[in-house]
């Protein structure tokens, strides 16, 4: 009996130390950290946004109008499903949707928040997306913004997006943007 006790009590601090539950039963975390990291893959991505808000076939709505005392369009927000494309001409060969919203967040310059997914369809990145949650000061010639994760072949990524407005009606608001991306993921 006195065996069976001791197998018992070594088998409970073994386990204790193999898994510290946080929470309850709501997680578990192994405590000691087996190292399974493997390499970072950097991908390089090019392609063309083409954000249209007139005309019979819209890809961004204004979807909140700000108050009538709103310096500059401040609090204007639009939801998005543009095209991402190989070309900046409109009939280029589709790659993705940029999915997402963008706000005028800016009281003293024209920058966006910019809250989207890059969902391609395309490839080897059909199925995979990135995701953007950042600045946009739309007047500077290049912006960059953060990717801030991902999912499919991007799963854990990390990196950046530069935009530079290849086309803009100044009067509809439409626009093409030019998106180079260097993203590092598993």
């Amino acid at each position: 009996m006195s065996s069976f006790l001791s197998f018992v009590s070594l088998f409970l601090i073994l386990s204790s130390c193999y898994y510290t539950l946080i929470d309850g039963v709501f997680s578990e975390q192994p405590s000691m950290i087996v190292s399974t990291k493997r390499m970072e893959k950097t991908t390089h991505l090019h392609f063309y946004f083409h954000d249209i808000l007139d005309g019979s076939n819209p890809t961004a709505m204004r979807i909140i109008s700000p108050p009538n005392k709103s310096v500059g369009g401040f609090g204007t927000t639009f939801m998005m499903d543009d095209p991402l494309t190989e070309g900046p001409e409109p009939d280029s060969k589709i790659v993705g949707r940029a999915q997402g919203m963008y706000a005028l967040a800016s009281q003293h310059e024209m920058g966006l928040l910019m809250v989207l997914n890059f969902a391609f369809t395309e490839g080897i990145y059909n199925g995979s997306a990135l995701s953007i949650l950042g600045r946009n000061p739309i007047l500077k010639k290049v912006r960059e913004m953060p990717i801030v994760g991902g999912s499919g072949i991007f799963r854990f990524a990390r990196g950046y997006a530069l935009a530079k407005t290849v086309w803009l009606d100044r009067k509809s608001g439409d626009a093409v943007v030019e998106y180079n991306v260097t993203v590092s993921h598993l």
